[in-house]
């Protein structure tokens, strides 16, 4: 799909199932603000370039390393993240391009 094509019914219903889960939604919310929500930990990359590394939002959630990598590989394939390799580890970061159009989408089509 094109970055700038609309969702369809099938682009939100992944959007709402990746968001109906409280700790995939905390995690998102987390991530709106990852200098404040990750400054406890020392930060592997840029986290503004490259998001949050994968290991501090498994502690900072508290889960179980396996369940942190299936939550986030469903809030990438909604299209809510993207990830991005640095060395062994991965960084997540909200896609604010597709949260906007989920917004529109949601504003005129719900």
């Amino acid at each position: 799909m094109a970055e700038t094509a609309e969702l369809g019914p099938g682009d939100l219903i992944e959007v709402f199932k990746a968001l109906g889960n409280p700790a995939r939604l905390q995690i998102m919310q987390w991530l709106k603000d990852p200098e404040e929500q990750f400054g406890a930990y020392e930060p592997i990359a840029d986290r503004q370039a490259v998001g949050v590394c994968v290991t501090h939002i498994q502690a900072k959630a508290g889960l179980a390393q396996s369940t942190v990598s299936s939550y986030m590989s469903t809030l990438e394939r909604a299209g809510l993240v993207r990830p991005t390799r640095v060395g062994k580890w991965t960084h997540y970061r909200r896609d604010e391009e597709r949260l906007a159009r989920v917004a529109r989408a949601i504003g005129n089509d719900v």
